[in-house]
């Protein structure tokens, strides 16, 4: 049964790369719209998010829908860590405050 909530745990790691990559993607010179949309960063954003969605349904087999909120809502703080790494994005006061409240949200939700 752990194995569900391990694979849960990847998809929200993924996800907050995926987003890493659309970030670093929007954040490039592309030329043209056509390549705007159309890079490897998009492409491979893209298709970790459908790879995640994949993951959370055979996560979902296993293991109650409660607990998956919570478990997707720390993509949240991967997103904010990752920030820190790739972009040097400051962890600020008010982001952790908001990423606590989020995860505050998911947790009563599943009270």
């Amino acid at each position: 049964m752990i194995k569900y909530y391990i694979v849960a745990l990847l998809s929200g790691l993924l996800s907050s790369v995926q987003q890493i990559l659309l970030k670093k993607s929007s954040m490039d010179e592309h030329g043209s719209v056509v390549r705007e949309y159309i890079n490897i960063r998009v492409i491979a954003g893209y298709g970790i998010n459908l790879l995640c969605v994949l993951l959370m349904v055979y996560a979902y087999i296993g293991m109650p829908y409660r607990y998956g909120v919570i478990l997707e809502s720390l993509a949240y703080i991967y997103v904010m860590i990752l920030s820190r790494l790739f972009f040097g994005e400051r962890i600020t006061k008010k982001r952790v405050i908001g990423n606590l409240l989020i995860l505050a949200g998911a947790i009563v939700f599943v009270l």
